[in-house]
């Protein structure tokens, strides 16, 4: 956002307590971006607002910010694509371990196994 371009106005028919606002607090350490504080869904969370990247994943929500009037820091958000689910990408039980080096110390351990000699 351009500091050209004039602010658009939010709308005022939605409740505020439903309403996506973030608050742009201060410039990250390293790299670009910036600390936010981002009020939605009747709770308030932390986070960082970067700049996208051509061929780089998303790690959150994907979002157009418009400034509003009563701040210059404070941003109504609008989600264009929602933040992939870490929950999805999860699997039951423990973790896969059985990589090239798992398995040829188990068969240093344990020996090789042994073919099926059972007939047919």
């Amino acid at each position: 956002m351009g500091q050209d371009e004039p602010p658009q106005k939010r709308d005022k028919s939605v409740p505020a307590a439903s309403q996506d606002v973030v608050f742009i607090h201060s410039p990250v350490e390293q790299g670009e971006g910036f600390r936010v504080i981002r009020s939605r869904e009747d709770r308030i969370e932390i986070g960082e607002l970067r700049p996208t990247e051509h061929g780089r994943p998303l790690t959150g929500d994907l979002v157009k910010l418009t400034q509003r009037p009563e701040h210059g820091r404070l941003f109504d958000v609008e989600v264009l694509v929602p933040a992939p689910h870490a929950a999805e990408a999860r699997r039951a039980g423990p973790a896969q371990v059985a990589t090239d080096t798992y398995r040829s110390n188990w068969e240093a351990i344990f020996g090789r196994r042994e073919e099926n000699k059972l007939a047919n």
